[in-house]
């Protein structure tokens, strides 16, 4: 089954997984670590993330770490800036709108 990114970042526990690995790559038992779950639940997760190259995965030595595919959240950033500049247009409409009412009561 082919997953996509939203599908990865939908659940909670990878969200936190992808907080986790931002800022360092991480081995598996690490990420675990943090979570009050099962390893091979963690792993599921990772496994997930994987698919959906959000992770990537570097062999060092006998220890696998993952790490973050920047590129592959920049696609959701690119889908959510649709939205943001919708939003911009409406704050600054109500901006406006506000605006105009505080010059009225003066």
């Amino acid at each position: 089954m082919r997953r996509d990114i939203f599908q990865a970042i939908s659940d909670p526990t990878r969200r936190a997984i992808i907080v986790l690995i931002a800022l360092q790559a991480m081995t598996p038992n690490a990420i675990a670590d943090n979570f009050n779950t099962t390893r091979q639940a963690v792993s599921k997760h990772l496994r997930i993330l994987t698919e959906c190259e959000l992770l990537k995965q570097e062999q060092r030595g006998r220890e696998i770490y993952y790490s973050l595919e920047i590129n592959k959240m920049k696609e959701i950033d690119k889908w959510l800036e649709q939205f943001r500049k919708i939003w911009e247009t409406r704050f600054d409409q109500l901006d406006k709108v506000l605006s105009t009412i505080k010059k009225k009561k003066k």
